[in-house]
C-alpha cells in the first residue's frame, strides 16, 4: 500500500519544536544506517500545534542494534520490548517496527485475541497498520523531513475524528485497554469518536476485567493526570467503564442522592487546575477521592455498631482499599497516606486542648484539610469546621489560643507547679 508523503513545505512540524534528545537520536539511527522517524503523540501534538509531553521514535533497528549505538540506553520490558536512550532525567523511547502475529512465532503470544506478547519485528507499513488509532499512525522522517501517512490520519486530525485501523472488533480483542486510551485521547484533544468506534464500549468494556490489575493503575495515573480528569470521568461515565474500574463508587453512583458525583467531580477539578498551575499532584489523593464515598457509606455503618469515628474510617478504609486492588492495584506507598487522609476526616472535628495545634504539624494535616473542603463544596454541612481551620492556621500564636478556648470554653491553662525542696 502506498502512502501518503505529506513533504516539508506542507505540514506544520518543525525541528526546532522537537527536542534535542530525540533529535540525537534520530540522527546517530540514520547515520548508522537505520530508518529513523518520529512518530505517535508527538508527531500528532505538532501537528495540532500543541507541545509534546513526550518524543517517540519507531527505526528498523532492534532493540539490541540500539542498545549498541547508545551507551546510555536500557531494554525494558517483556510483553513489549523496547529501548530507553536516557539523557539524564528526558528518556527518548526507540521501538522497533512491529509487525502482525503470524503462526509459529515465538514472539508473538495471543489467548482469546488478546496480546500477551509483542515483539515480532517487520516494516514500517506493517508498523502503521499495528498502532491503534489514525492520529497516532502518522511519521515524521528525519530523512527528508516528510509526513508518511499510510491510514488517513491527516485527514482525521482535520476532522477531529478518533478513529481505529482495522477492525475495531480484532483491535479491541488484542488489548482492550485501547477503550481507555480511546477516551484519553477524546478527553485530551477534545475529538469526536467514529461511530465504529463508539460502539465498541458497549461490546467490549467487560474485558476490561482481564486486564491485569498492575496494568490498570498506570492506565489511571494516565486518564486521570493528564489534566482532563472532569472531562475522561465523564467520557467514562457515558460509556459505561467506570463501573468496570471502581465498582464500590459505581455502585454509589446509581443509588445516592448525588454526593457521590459531586464530590468526584470536585476533587477532579481541583486535581486538573493544579496540573494546569504547575503545582505537584499526587496518586494517593486522587485515589482517595475515588473511593472515599464508599468508605464514609461503610464507616456510616460501622459507627451504628458502636465503633468510635476514627476506629470506623480505618476499618472502612482497609476493606474498601482490599477490595479495589482485585480491580486496580494500588501500592503501598499510596495506599497508607490514602488511609491517613480518611483518618483526619475524624481528627479535624476534635480540635480541643492541645490537639489542633498537633495535628497542624502533622504531614497529613494539609491533604487532610483539602479533603474536608472538598466535603464541604460536594454539599457537607461542614462550613464552620472549614472556616475554624481556614482560620487557625493563618492565625498568630495568641488567636489561636483564643480561638482554642473558644472551642474548649471549659479549660483553663494550666501553669506548672514548683517543687519544694527537701529539707535536708
Amino acid at each position: 500500500m502506498q502512502p501518503e508523503i505529506i513533504p516539508r513545505n506542507a505540514h506544520a512540524v518543525s525541528r526546532a519544536d522537537i527536542s534535542e534528545y530525540a533529535l540525537k537520536v534520530l540522527y546517530r539511527l540514520k547515520k548508522a544506517g537505520f530508518a529513523a522517524y518520529l512518530v505517535g503523540g508527538g508527531v500528532r501534538d505538532l501537528l495540532l500545534r500543541h507541545q509534546p509531553k513526550d518524543f517517540d521514535v519507531a527505526t528498523d533497528a532492534t532493540p539490541e542494534d540500539v542498545k549498541k549505538l547508545f551507551r546510555n540506553c536500557r531494554l525494558i520490558g517483556r510483553r513489549f520490548r523496547l529501548a530507553h536512550v536516557h539523557f539524564g532525567r528526558d528518556i527518548i523511547e526507540v521501538a522497533t517496527f512491529r509487525a502482525q502475529h503470524r503462526d509459529g512465532d515465538e514472539d508473538g503470544v495471543m489467548t482469546d485475541g488478546m496480546i500477551l506478547r509483542d515483539n515480532v519485528f517487520g516494516s514500517l507499513e506493517e508498523d502503521a497498520f499495528r498502532r491503534d488509532f489514525t492520529v497516532n499512525a502518522l511519521y515524521y522522517n528525519i530523512e527528508d523531513f516528510s509526513i508518511v501517512d499510510y491510514t488517513g490520519g491527516m485527514a482525521d486530525l482535520a476532522q477531529q475524528r478518533l478513529r481505529m485501523i482495522g477492525d475495531p472488533d480484532v483491535r479491541i480483542q488484542e488489548d482492550p485497554v485501547r477503550l481507555l486510551r480511546a477516551l484519553r485521547f477524546a478527553a485530551k484533544l477534545d475529538f469526536s469518536l467514529d461511530s465504529e468506534l463508539e460502539a465498541m464500549f458497549a461490546r467490549h468494556g467487560e474485558r476490561l476485567l482481564d486486564v491485569p490489575p498492575a496494568r490498570l493503575f498506570e492506565e489511571m495515573l494516565k486518564l486521570f493526570m493528564s489534566g482532563q480528569a472532569v472531562q475522561t470521568f465523564e467520557l467514562l461515565l457515558k460509556y459505561g467503564l467506570f463501573q468496570f474500574l471502581f465498582p464500590q463508587t459505581a455502585e454509589l453512583l446509581e443509588t445516592d442522592d448525588g454526593y457521590t458525583r459531586r464530590f468526584i467531580e470536585a476533587g477532579l477539578a481541583n486535581t486538573d487546575r493544579r496540573i494546569q498551575d504547575e503545582k505537584p499532584v499526587t496518586p494517593f489523593f486522587l485515589f482517595g477521592v475515588l473511593l472515599w464515598p464508599p468508605v464514609q457509606q461503610q464507616a456510616a455503618l460501622l459507627r451504628e455498631q458502636e465503633e468510635s469515628e476514627l476506629q470506623a474510617l480505618y476499618q472502612a478504609g482497609r476493606d474498601v482499599v482490599q477490595q479495589q486492588t482485585r480491580r486496580i492495584t494500588i501500592p503501598k506507598r499510596f495506599t497508607l497516606p490514602m488511609k491517613e487522609t480518611w483518618q483526619m476526616q475524624a481528627r479535624l472535628v476534635k480540635r480541643q486542648g492541645k490537639r489542633a495545634v498537633r495535628l497542624l504539624e502533622q504531614s497529613r494535616f494539609r491533604a487532610g484539610y483539602d479533603f474536608l473542603l472538598l466535603r464541604k463544596q460536594a454539599g457537607e454541612p461542614l462550613d464552620e469546621l472549614c472556616e475554624w481551620w481556614t482560620e487557625f492556621q493563618q492565625a498568630d500564636e495568641k488567636i489561636q489560643r483564643e480561638m482554642l478556648q473558644a472551642v474548649s470554653p471549659g479549660t483553663k491553662s494550666k501553669r506548672g507547679r514548683r517543687r519544694r525542696k527537701k529539707r535536708t
